[in-house]
């Protein structure tokens, strides 16, 4: 007889429960959908940070504390939204 289970294991079948499918391995082609996501989305956060810490720069150097934190927002806000699109197509991707 088993002892009790780890709060892993209960979260583990919790989730199990929610989405049946989440515990069904990946295929080579949904593994290589999903590289392919985040090298997309990597790099349009990577193109968003550089445009954005160059305006920082600028703020910073010009003394414009309103714009700086402006600036600090923006790219935390448009990081996050990039995040959350790439979950998203990663979702579909492992949905099939």
């Amino acid at each position: 007889m088993r002892g009790m289970k780890s709060s892993y294991e209960l979260a583990m079948e919790r989730l199990a429960k929610a989405d049946p499918s989440a515990g069904t391995p990946l295929n080579a082609e949904q593994k290589a959908r999903l590289a392919g996501i985040d090298r997309v989305y990597q790099g349009k956060i990577a193109e968003r940070e550089i445009f954005l810490r160059q305006r920082l720069d600028q703020a910073l150097a010009e003394g414009k504390a309103d714009d700086v934190e402006k600036i600090r927002k923006q790219l935390a806000d448009e990081k996050a939204r990039l995040e959350e699109e790439r979950e998203a197509e990663k979702d579909k991707a492992r949905k099939g």
